[in-house]
C-alpha cells in the first residue's frame, strides 16, 4: 500500500513542476492550488516535496527543482520579504537546511544560518519568549506565542550544532519549555496561542487563531505538540519533552473519529458537515514515527502508538488520498482556517508534505529535514 501511495505521489509532483511554473503552492480552492511568489509561510514545504522525491527516485530533475526553490529562498531572504514571522523554521529547514544534508552545499548552509539568526531576532527579552507574528512591539501580536512554533525550533538546536554558539540552543529550550507549561493543558490538549505582558512576560491567557473557541483544542495545534516536542527531545534529550510528545499523542488517537483521521477541532459540534482536517493526521503520522523511534524498545505504550499510526495512516491511503485521479494535491479535506472561511475542505501544501514524510518513513525509514542524519 505504501509503496503503491509513494508512487502516485511522486507522480503527480513530477507533473506539478510543470504546473506550478516556479511558483510556490500554498492551499486549493476547488482542487486548483493557489500560487505565490515565495511570499507566504508556507513555501518551503513544496521545496522539502521535492528534496524528498529526490532522495527517493535520484531523478536529477527533482534535484533541479529543488535547488531552483532554494535560490528563491535566497532571493527572498535578500529582500527580507514576509519574514515578520517566526515561521522561519518551516521555510528553511525545508529548502536550504534540506540541501545542505542531502549535498553538503556550503552555501545552502549559510543562508541556514542566517535564516536561523532572523528566527532569533524574534526573542523578546522582557517577554521571554519567541513573537510569533508582526513586529517588535507591535500592539496586537507583540505578547503572542503559538505551538506552531515548535517545528521552528529545530532550526535554532541545528544552528547550535553547527556553530557552538549555544545561545541559539538556549532560546529554543526556553521556547520549549514556555510552550510546555502554557500551552499543553492539564488533560494532555493543548490551546492553539498564548498571551504575555510584552514587558514582564506575565501570562495573560490561552487563546485560538484558527480553532473552534479559545478553550478548544485545535487539532492541527495539537499534531503540532506531538511531533515538535518529539524533536524537541531528539536534541535536548530532556524526558519531560518526551512525556509531553507521548500525552498529545494519546489525547490526539482517544480523540479520533471511527475512520481515525481528525475532524478540525476536537471540540467542534460533529455532524456530517463538520470539516476534517486530514492535514493534522499527517502531522501526526510523522510525529508518531518520530516519537516511536525515540522511546525505549520495553515502552509499554509502543504498541498503542504503532496501531494508532497504522490506522491513520491506512485511512489517510484509502479514504483521503488521491491515487489514480489527476490532481494537483495528494491528500483531499485539509482545512485552513474554518472559522476564516479559508479553504476549509480542500488540498493543503503541508498536508501532503507531511504526508509523503509519512509514507517514505513508513517504507524506507527515511526522515525530513528537521535534523542532521
Amino acid at each position: 500500500m505504501w509503496s503503491s501511495a509513494i508512487e502516485d505521489a511522486i507522480e503527480k509532483v513530477r507533473k506539478n513542476i510543470d504546473r506550478f511554473g516556479g511558483r510556490f503552492p500554498h492551499v486549493s480552492m476547488n482542487g486548483t492550488y493557489q500560487l505565490n511568489n515565495n511570499d507566504d509561510w508556507t513555501n518551503g514545504f513544496w521545496s522539502g516535496m521535492l528534496w524528498l522525491c529526490y532522495e527517493y527516485t535520484q531523478d536529477e530533475s527533482f534535484r533541479i527543482a529543488a535547488t531552483h526553490t532554494v535560490e528563491d529562498f535566497r532571493r527572498r531572504f535578500a529582500a527580507k520579504t514576509v519574514l515578520d514571522h517566526h515561521d522561519i523554521g518551516f521555510l528553511y529547514s525545508l529548502s536550504s537546511k534540506a540541501q545542505w544534508i542531502i549535498d553538503k552545499d556550503e552555501s545552502a548552509r549559510q543562508l541556514t544560518l542566517q535564516a536561523a539568526d532572523l528566527l532569533l531576532k524574534r526573542w523578546r527579552t522582557g517577554g521571554g519568549y519567541i513573537q510569533a507574528w508582526g513586529p517588535v512591539g507591535d500592539a496586537q501580536e507583540g505578547g503572542r506565542i503559538i505551538i506552531d512554533c515548535l517545528l521552528n525550533l529545530p532550526l535554532l538546536y541545528w544552528a547550535e550544532q553547527q556553530t557552538g554558539d549555544s545561545l541559539y540552543r538556549q532560546v529554543a529550550v526556553m521556547q520549549a519549555d514556555k510552550t510546555k507549561r502554557y500551552l499543553v493543558r492539564g488533560d494532555d490538549s493543548s490551546y492553539h496561542t498564548f498571551f504575555f505582558d510584552q514587558m514582564t512576560g506575565e501570562p495573560i491567557g490561552g487563546a485560538t487563531h484558527q480553532g473552534y473557541t479559545n478553550g478548544s483544542t485545535w487539532t492541527r495545534g495539537q499534531a503540532w505538540g506531538v511531533y515538535g516536542f518529539a524533536l524537541s527531545y531528539r536534541y535536548t534529550k530532556d524526558p519531560l519533552y518526551l512525556e509531553t510528545s507521548k500525552r498529545m499523542a494519546r489525547y490526539f488517537l482517544e480523540h479520533l473519529p471511527q475512520d481515525h483521521v481528525a475532524y478540525w477541532d476536537f471540540n467542534a459540534p460533529v455532524s456530517a458537515d463538520t470539516y476534517r482536517d486530514s492535514s493534522a493526521s499527517a502531522i501526526v503520522a510523522a510525529g508518531l514515527q518520530e516519537l516511536l523511534e525515540l522511546m525505549d524498545k520495553e515502552d509499554p505504550e509502543r504498541a498503542y502508538f504503532q496501531q494508532g499510526l497504522l490506522q491513520s495512516m491506512t485511512s489517510l491511503v484509502q479514504n483521503y488520498s488521491t491515487i489514480g485521479e489527476d490532481a494537483e494535491g495528494l491528500l483531499k479535506h485539509g482545512s485552513y482556517h474554518v472559522r476564516g472561511d479559508l479553504s476549509p475542505d480542500d488540498f493543503m501544501i503541508w498536508g501532503d508534505y507531511f504526508y509523503l514524510e509519512a509514507l517514505l518513513r513508513l517504507q524506507k525509514g527515511s526522515r525530513g529535514y528537521w535534523y542532521e542524519r
